[in-house]
């Protein structure tokens, strides 16, 4: 059994290889890197029903790109 925790992302863009992604550690925010950049999502009140179980979800809020 896993017992890693696990939240559900929801926007940005439509090719981010995984929605479904391991709890963020240390902060609340969740960064994912994607073509030359990160794609950032915040926690929200809300939970979705997935094939992993109901988990939180974390809505997208903007996207950084990398230096160079």
């Amino acid at each position: 059994m896993n017992d890693t925790a696990k939240v559900f992302l929801e926007g940005g863009p439509d090719d981010l290889p995984d929605r479904i992604v391991p709890t963020p550690s240390p902060g609340p925010d969740v960064k994912i890197e994607l073509r030359n950049g990160y794609e950032h999502f915040r926690p929200t009140s809300r939970r979705a029903d997935t094939a992993e179980g109901e988990l939180p979800v974390y809505e997208w809020w903007e996207r950084t790109e990398m230096p160079g």
